[in-house]
């Protein structure tokens, strides 16, 4: 009968696909997602029948490179939902998250377009429910105005996308500036109604 369970690699395996991870992630926080497969591999000091043996696709390769960066928002907007001050909490959610986006090329790249795999999936649902407790709390503190939706941090996230992108050679900081007029469109006070935004809603 044949076991389901997958064999562990071996140690020169391990060490293969942990000097790819280290220099996929070196190379996609400085060039993008983008990058050549085969620069990768040169940049690992690897053959590129090692890298495809190891991760077939270029997306199996940015995922085993990201996720980690989905567990620290997931954490992150666990510890804005606990804070005491659910405002100062949502603030430090999109610091956090826009930090991440601009200190690494490929991340940000990916926090725009989105990670959609099966095995990133329990991540997002745990920042979800994080963020609607924080959502929920925001609003029934009036900090929050009440028509904002957590659908609305796309455009945060896409917003700061480019902003890191378009600055990065001579304003490196200029999305901080951004995120401060951004947090003052979710503030309760002074809000005026929202069109509909187009966004499917989950």
């Amino acid at each position: 009968m044949t076991s389901s369970t997958p064999r562990p690699l071996r140690s020169d395996a391990r060490r293969n696909r942990a000097r790819l991870l280290d220099a996929a992630r070196e190379m996609f926080a400085a060039h993008g997602v983008d990058v050549a497969m085969a620069d990768i591999a040169r940049h690992a000091g690897v053959s590129n029948g090692t890298l495809y043996n190891r991760f077939p696709a270029r997306e199996d390769l940015i995922e085993a490179v990201f996720v980690d960066r989905l567990e620290s928002l997931a954490a992150l907007a666990e510890r804005a939902a606990a804070d005491p001050d659910p405002w100062r909490g949502f603030v430090a959610y999109l610091t956090g998250m826009c930090e991440l986006q601009a200190g690494d090329r490929g991340f940000n790249e990916i926090a725009a377009r989105g990670m959609r795999s099966p095995a990133v999936q329990p991540l997002r649902a745990a920042a979800y429910d994080s963020l609607t407790h924080l959502f929920d709390r925001a609003k029934r503190g009036g900090a929050l105005r009440a028509d904002a939706s957590i659908d609305d941090l796309a455009f945060v996230v896409w917003g700061i996308s480019r902003t890191v992108e378009a600055t990065r050679e001579y304003a490196p900081d200029a999305w901080r500036r951004h995120l401060a007029l951004l947090v003052d469109g979710f503030r309760a006070e002074g809000a005026s109604p929202l069109p509909e935004s187009g966004l499917p809603r989950h």
